[in-house]
């Protein structure tokens, strides 16, 4: 038997693994941080093996709330990932499974890995209507992948979509996927129209590097980039400095940043309630969204969500709140689940990378029917 992570965006360190009916784990901490919560490793050498797995550290995570009902992904293929009953006592997350092949990957949420995200960036690329380019490169080295849509006259909405600022939302990058499979369908009457009337500005991985290292929440620094907008520099956080230098310069008409929750299991919007130059148009918009996309998809929810800010009371270190003050736009953080869809669950995927394209569609849609009140 052989537990591995040294590969794209593994994460797992191993206490003890002399017998497979007691596998005892425990998460790395992001790097410079306190944050853990994600994994990702491989067990082999178990095929028709009966296998207890136990992270020990499980109740010092980030967010304790995401363990309650939670259902581990598991994958033979790294293609297709189902889930795999989980137990939470309080201090340790363990499950139990007998594979059916000689090795099995197990993962906090179905990965998406660099090498998925180069084939992204180069199949977007093969378009006539893409452009592609790289606003700069992290503090490993990597590159910023920037993805522009739609070319033709001045004066069409400037529209920025980006994901997995928290590199370990990897449900975020799977509704890239979706949306650009959307927008990118020559034969898809709905693109069409939304690409006539806008320009796309999209970043379909905010953190490489956290990415790469299999990170929770922050960069190679241990930056949190989502509480890094007011303040970015390229020492720290370059991956913010280089969007939020590039959308200064084109401008932003519209703004969705995508995540994932741990804790709660729905999908939801949060916007920008407490900035302090927030004019009513704005609010008018995002309400205007809500309950189109709410109309389109049955994924999608308004009841569950986090608090609004009190007015004047926005954190301007993050995204939305940032991007709304600075544009006066309409902008919005979309939150997904690591769990499932607790109003329209599925025993055996939860919340998976399908549903997350779905929900891109949809949201592509609803962008469709209310670009022209931008």
């Amino acid at each position: 038997m052989l537990i591995s992570s040294q590969f794209d965006s593994g994460n797992i360190e191993v206490v003890k693994a002399i017998e497979a009916s007691d596998i005892r784990l425990k998460i790395r901490k992001d790097n410079q941080s306190d944050f853990y919560q994600w994994f990702h490793f491989r067990v082999s050498g178990v095929e028709d093996t009966p296998c207890k797995l136990t992270i020990e550290n499980a109740g010092g995570a980030a967010y304790t709330d995401g363990w309650k009902d939670y259902k581990v992904c598991a994958s033979y293929d790294r293609e297709s990932w189902f889930r795999v009953d989980t137990a939470f006592d309080g201090e340790t997350l363990s499950w139990e499974c007998t594979p059916d092949q000689d090795f099995i990957y197990f993962s906090y949420f179905a990965p998406y890995s660099q090498e998925r995200h180069a084939d992204l960036v180069a199949d977007a690329a093969q378009s006539p209507l893409v452009r592609t380019s790289v606003l700069g490169h992290t503090l490993d080295g990597q590159d910023m992948d920037l993805i522009e849509l739609g070319y033709g006259p001045e004066g069409r909405k400037k529209i920025w979509l980006q994901a997995r600022q928290h590199p370990g939302e990897t449900m975020a990058e799977w509704w890239m996927e979706g949306a650009l499979d959307y927008l990118l369908d020559l034969d898809n009457p709905v693109a069409r129209k939304l690409l006539e009337k806008a320009h796309f500005y999209i970043v379909p991985n905010m953190n490489p590097d956290g990415s790469a290292r299999g990170h929770l929440r922050t960069n190679a620094a241990g930056a949190n980039l989502n509480r890094e907008w007011n303040i970015a520099t390229m020492d720290r956080s370059p991956e913010v400095y280089l969007v939020r230098e590039k959308m200064a310069e084109t401008g932003c008409d519209f703004h969705m940043d995508v995540h994932g929750d741990e804790g709660l299991p729905y999908n939801f919007i949060a916007g920008f309630e407490g900035i302090p130059s927030l004019k009513d148009r704005q609010m008018e918009l995002i309400e205007m969204f809500q309950n189109i996309l709410e109309k389109l998809s049955p994924d999608f929810q308004q009841e569950h969500g986090y608090d609004e800010d009190k007015p004047g009371e926005a954190d301007l270190s993050m995204c939305t709140n940032y991007v709304a003050e600075a544009h006066g736009c309409l902008a919005m953080t979309l939150e997904m689940p690591f769990k499932d869809n607790a109003d329209l669950p599925d025993p055996d995927y939860g919340w998976s990378p399908e549903r997350c394209r779905h929900l891109a569609r949809a949201c592509m849609d609803t962008l469709h029917r209310m670009i022209d009140e931008l």
